[in-house]
């Protein structure tokens, strides 16, 4: 008798990025004779020729191609952010933006045309490449544009938001497009509309003046100027020119984020709270059957639960210090992963809600450190602190499937994990510089000066703002 392959469960973990793949696939069941797979449940024998797994076979000994897709992805996902910030840094935050928004537009389009599954991830590991690199730059671009109340709205609702928006939009799409194909072409065809902004969004004009080209800073300055109805000075950086002259051609790289003790110390507490953040924010992206029974329905809430949490992100900034804020989102994530083992069998909808407070508070950490990175580091290491710190958070979302495998061992072992290294990490954010209220530094001496007027100002127990203005 031929044998007989079942598809297998996965437990009560599943990640956002399982979610997706669910969707995207369709993968189902196997008969005795040839490959048929399910549609939604509903036909669970009917071929689907217009699913991922349909297409290259990805099941029984195949199987474990699905998850090493997910993880190929991830891979070119963490590689992107650590290249996309040094290459901001050198030729500039929109070259950057537009040249990784291309690669993913082109390569999710040559996606529809691959008749191998070794061809596939390698143009969805190009993919991903592009995928994180725009958003930073992207991100840092905002920031450095943007000042005041503006910019902290920017980087929180609007990044983040605009983020959340679009995987709402997933599932929607997938509904109607049953078909990978047509659902990769819908996802790459739109983005030619963009091309228009090239002539839209201007340079950073901190960026500009980091580089010496103070006439195209000024330029920029006085279109905005021009926007918004007001009248601009003739010389607007006059008084920089001078002290950019020295530093002007002076090209600086991730190493340079190591070479200085403070920064140093600053970017590896960074990058632990933020791979913290991450690992937790993967980790409690919930198995889709406890969300709703629908996959397309459960994608879709999973996106809208995160809404709220930006919200309290854009709050928290405009009102709080940033280093309390992530203080409390990780303590607050922490604690009801501590009460989850509590919880009796019975009230899995307790245990359910838990996670998703859980959640919640990781998301708006995760958010947080977004805004909170770029306003650290100085212009001339910006991007690169910020792909820097992102990759290590992305390892993150790499370990997770190992996180969740300890289950077995112990059901609610990862939940501990979790939230046991998320009080170590509050406990670490103690010592995170405070940006709250601070003009952006423009240079790494600007940088020093900020951080020892703090540590100043707080054996006096009193504002660096009120330092600055006796000044």
């Amino acid at each position: 008798m031929a044998n007989k392959c079942h598809t297998t469960h996965r437990g009560e973990w599943k990640t956002r990025a399982e979610q997706v793949q669910q969707i995207q696939t369709g993968c189902g069941q196997e008969s005795l004779r040839s490959w048929f797979y399910s549609s939604q449940g509903h036909q669970p024998q009917r071929h689907r020729a217009g699913g991922l797994c349909g297409r290259f076979d990805l099941v029984c000994t195949e199987q474990w191609k699905q998850p090493f897709t997910s993880t190929i992805f991830f891979v070119g996902v963490l590689l992107g952010s650590f290249f996309s910030g040094p290459l901001s840094d050198r030729f500039g935050r929109k070259p950057v933006l537009f040249a990784t928004m291309a690669a993913q537009t082109i390569f999710t389009f040559l996606s529809v045309f691959t008749t191998t599954w070794i061809w596939f991830i390698i143009l969805l590991f190009i993919n991903g490449l592009g995928q994180i690199s725009n958003f930073v730059a992207a991100l840092v671009l905002g920031a450095e544009i943007f000042t005041g109340n503006v910019r902290v709205l920017y980087s929180s609702m609007g990044t983040c938001c605009g983020f959340a928006v679009g995987y709402m939009l997933l599932p929607l799409c997938a509904y109607f497009l049953r078909d990978w194909k047509s659902l990769l072409l819908a996802l790459s065809v739109p983005c030619v509309a963009y091309i228009p902004l090239w002539w839209i969004l201007p340079e950073s004009p901190r960026w500009l003046l980091s580089q010496g080209r103070i006439a195209e800073a000024e330029a920029v300055v006085k279109m905005a100027a021009k926007w918004n109805k007001v009248q601009a000075p003739s010389n607007i950086f006059e008084c920089n020119s001078v002290e950019k002259t020295d530093t002007q051609k002076e090209h600086y790289n991730v190493f340079d984020l190591l070479r200085h003790s403070r920064i140093r110390t600053t970017t590896l507490l960074l990058c632990f709270v933020l791979f913290t953040l991450i690992t937790g924010y993967y980790c409690l992206s919930f198995n889709t059957s406890q969300l709703h029974t629908d996959p397309y329905i459960s994608c879709f809430i999973s996106a809208l639960v995160e809404i709220p949490a930006y919200a309290s992100s854009f709050i928290a900034l405009r009102y709080f210090p940033r280093r309390l804020s992530i203080i409390v989102s990780l303590i607050a994530g922490a604690v009801p992963l501590y009460l989850i083992p509590l919880v009796p069998e019975h009230l899995s909808s307790l245990s359910l809600t838990l996670e998703m407070v859980s959640k919640y508070s990781f998301t708006t950490g995760a958010s947080l450190m977004f805004a909170y990175t770029t306003e650290l580091y100085p212009t001339v290491l910006r991007n690169t602190a910020t792909g820097t710190t992102t990759t290590i958070s992305r390892m993150g979302s790499c370990i997770t499937p190992f996180l969740l495998s300890l289950s077995v061992h112990y059901k609610y072992l990862p939940y501990v994990i979790l939230a046991t290294l998320a009080v170590v990490t509050a406990i670490s954010a103690y010592f995170l510089p405070e940006s709250f209220k601070l003009p952006l530094p423009e240079t790494i001496e600007q940088m020093h000066e900020r951080q020892r007027k703090i540590h100043l100002c707080n054996k006096r127990n009193i504002s660096p703002v009120s330092l600055d203005d006796s000044r």
